[in-house]
């Protein structure tokens, strides 16, 4: 079984899983999530003392880093080795970043992403990732690596983490490589891909966060899944075991009604390609494979769907046929 982050918490509520579709065809914008509310308040953010980074000391590279020097604040450590460049990271956001996690005393790396090569994709909410995070990493820009120190107020607490080895008076010495961020007006940004099957829906190419227009052909559907690129992007291809983060929006053919979207929602959706094979097979296989960075058009027919089983109360019914359209923003 491939190991997980040390750092993931459950799915954050109040991202679409797809698991009980209701009728959610609003398009109307929302704010941003607001800042999440603590019981105690933020962490005083102080600029060290922290252990030096002896090698791996580019972008991108697992670093080496040596044990802490003296005795840890106990305030939250924050210092950017490395400014980048990109756009600078806010509260409930989503980041892509490596990182190696070690603790303070004694050296010891707990965790890292590099040698599993697959970056953490997580949102930086409260209850989805380790505080110290949430607060050391809003402002900082994306192509930035930050080395950080945290006590265990804003890591695991009193209990720490036995699983990892981690007790609960251990502060805890993280370096992070900032890859991207995403929020809800996030797209796809591949190249478009010529739509030249009328017999299939048109899908809008625009890439400002908005819900893409979807005009569906006056035809009998597809009796088949189709899968399809609107935009192909050029990152690696999804594989049947990974989250996926995406902007999407689910319609039904006979009549064109939205049931789900994100798009101008204020979120975005985050589900597991494996989970998602219990829920709506034919999006699951229809996602596998494809590109991140791509927007996708799936066709699901009602075998690969809901058949005859639709959620109560919405736009789909007994033997609809779907078409989905994902923007598929990131993946771990």
């Amino acid at each position: 079984m491939r190991r997980r982050s040390l750092l993931l918490a459950a799915v954050p509520a109040g991202l679409v899983t797809l698991a009980g579709c209701g009728d959610d065809s609003s398009d109307s914008s929302s704010t941003e999530a607001s800042p999440s509310a603590s019981a105690t308040p933020p962490p005083k953010i102080v600029d060290g003392p922290l252990p030096a980074i002896t090698d791996g000391r580019r972008f991108g590279e697992k670093p080496t880093v040596a044990k802490g020097p003296g005795t840890p604040s106990k305030n939250l450590a924050v210092r950017t080795v490395i400014a980048g460049g990109g756009r600078a990271v806010a509260e409930n956001e989503f980041i892509r970043a490596d990182y190696l996690g070690q603790i303070w005393d004694t050296g010891k790396v707990f965790d890292n992403s590099y040698d599993r090569k697959r970056p953490l994709v997580m949102q930086l909410a409260q209850g989805s990732i380790i505080d110290g995070w949430r607060y050391a990493l809003q402002g900082k820009r994306t192509g930035s690596r930050v080395e950080i120190a945290v006590p265990p107020a804003w890591g695991y607490g009193e209990s720490g983490n036995p699983q990892a080895g981690i007790k609960g008076t251990d502060t805890l010495v993280f370096v992070i490589d900032l890859l991207e961020s995403f929020n809800s007006k996030s797209s796809a940004k591949g190249t478009p891909v010529p739509q030249t099957d009328s017999a299939l829906p048109e899908v809008g190419t625009g890439t400002d966060g908005k819900a893409p227009k979807v005009t569906i052909p006056q035809a009998a559907p597809p009796k088949k899944l189709v899968s399809r690129y609107v935009l192909e992007g050029d990152g690696p291809a999804l594989k049947a075991d990974q989250t996926v983060l995406c902007q999407f929006q689910g319609l039904v053919w006979d009549g064109g009604k939205a049931f789900e979207r994100t798009y101008g929602s204020g979120r975005l959706s985050q589900f597991s390609l494996k989970q998602m094979q219990e829920v709506v097979k034919g999006l699951a296989q229809g996602l596998t494979g494809k590109k991140v960075g791509s927007r996708v058009l799936v066709v699901v027919p009602p075998e690969l769907g809901y058949g005859d089983n639709p959620p109560d109360g919405g736009a789909i019914k007994k033997g609809s046929t779907l078409v989905f359209t994902v923007d598929i923003l990131a993946a771990m």
